[in-house]
């Protein structure tokens, strides 16, 4: 596993139990950048997420970096696991990426199927970005 993700794995396994990952997502969450009102539109709206959920690019080819926020703090946790993971890469790498910290902390079985189609579609919009930069 990679050095990005490796380190969100360690840092789950200092968590006993899911309350606690749980709370350190939330956590996370609250440390996010702020997002502008004025971004808060349909262009950077993840589609198939039960939140609100925005999204934006920005950089190039060369280093993509996104700011995304979500009126769910848990979705919030699971952005700033995701922004860590592909945020300040080349569009190749991320395409390159697979999101290995998922299974690496159990969060797939740990998520409920609205919250997994959320995240599966905030990764398939960065993958988005990521070809649209190669083209």
């Amino acid at each position: 596993m990679e050095p990005r993700q490796q380190e969100i794995v360690d840092e789950f396994a200092l968590f006993g139990d899911w309350s606690e990952r749980y709370q350190y997502l939330i956590d996370l969450g609250k440390r996010l950048p702020t997002f502008a009102d004025v971004d808060r539109v349909d262009a950077w709206r993840v589609l198939g997420c039960q939140s609100m959920v925005w999204l934006k690019p920005s950089g190039d080819r060369e280093s993509m970096r996104f700011a995304a926020i979500s009126d769910s703090a848990i979705v919030c946790g699971l952005i700033a696991l995701v922004l860590r993971v592909y945020s300040g890469r080349s569009a190749l790498d991320i395409v390159a990426t697979e999101p290995a910290f998922i299974d690496g902390i159990g969060l797939a079985g740990h998520l409920s199927p609205t919250r997994k189609n959320g995240l599966a579609a905030m990764l398939a919009r960065i993958r988005e970005y990521a070809h649209a930069a190669l083209a």
